[in-house]
């Protein structure tokens, strides 16, 4: 008996962790350094927001309120949202999900270079198209890019700043996906050799980017949204989910950072992969790195 009270406790105490705290209190800030090459200015700290899933009573204005104070603290120099911003459940309350009120929290951030966003498959898929979703964004400030690409100065570094729309913007059927993404287009965009950071909310993208892109920033799988000791996480959107899933990926001296983001789909539940905020630091490669 005692044996199956300490089970239900652990049970209880696993469940209460990952249905109410994880989700709801915690909110961790996730430091990355990528030394970049070519980069030869001064340090960026770039602030990463992915898939905020705004909706009652999951991220509700309040959280999210909270998640642009604790990002401004940082002191970042930019800021990326790299997608879903759209519910990825279904909200209690629909009226709180409208775009607007979302919106009003993060036109809130600050940022010397400003705040910049790319939408994910969850804003195609609302019922109204993505359209409102961008519409709030630019609202609130933010620049939207829809496979495009900008100069931004910072430290005396030159660098362009891209961003592909949704891999998965229309389902198919069968798991497949017609792509609003073009990184042709994007990077026909650069017009100089200076360095490029992509945005690309599914980072399944990360495969075709060429070398000339030297840091992609990704969202889109929750960093598995639920990781379990030893048997790692059951939620993976990607074939090369423990490669993808979470963290920073890199390859022939391209790098990859998938953001654990901060809301959730499928099922309102974070276990072992709390809210985060990733803090990216792009250095030049003489730099020391962590």
């Amino acid at each position: 008996m005692r044996g199956l009270a300490a089970v239900g406790v652990s049970l209880f105490a696993g469940a209460s962790k990952a249905f109410g705290i994880e989700p709801a209190f915690r909110l961790a800030v996730v430091p990355y350094r990528v030394p970049m090459v070519g980069w030869q200015g001064a340090p960026l700290r770039i602030a990463v927001l992915a898939d905020l899933h705004a909706c009652e009573p999951f991220m509700p204005p309040e959280r999210v309120a909270e998640i642009v104070a604790r990002t401004n603290a940082l002191a970042p120099d930019l800021i990326v949202l790299p997608g879903d911003f759209a519910p990825g459940l279904r909200r209690i309350r629909p009226e709180e999900g409208r775009p607007e009120v979302w919106a009003a929290e993060l036109a809130r951030l600050r940022a010397p270079l400003g705040a910049h966003a790319v939408l994910g498959n969850h804003d195609w898929w609302e019922a109204g198209g993505p359209g409102p979703i961008r519409a709030a964004l630019r609202w609130a400030g933010v620049r939207v890019y829809q496979n495009e690409a900008e100069p931004l100065h910072h430290g005396g570094q030159r660098f362009w700043l891209a961003g592909t729309d949704s891999a998965m913007a229309r389902p198919l059927g069968g798991g497949r996906y017609a792509g609003a993404d073009d990184l042709p287009r994007t990077l026909r965009a650069v017009t100089d050799d200076a360095p490029v950071i992509l945005m690309a909310h599914e980072p399944e993208l990360f495969r075709r980017v060429p070398c000339r892109v030297g840091l992609t920033i990704s969202g889109h799988t929750h960093g598995g949204q639920v990781r379990i000791p030893v048997l790692g996480g059951p939620v993976a959107h990607l074939p090369e989910a423990g490669r993808y899933a979470h963290g920073h990926v890199t390859d022939r001296g391209r790098h990859l950072v998938v953001s654990g983001g901060l809301g959730f789909s499928v099922l309102p539940v974070r276990f072992g992969v709390p809210p985060e905020i990733s803090l990216i630091e792009v250095t030049g490669t003489g730099a020391a790195t962590a």
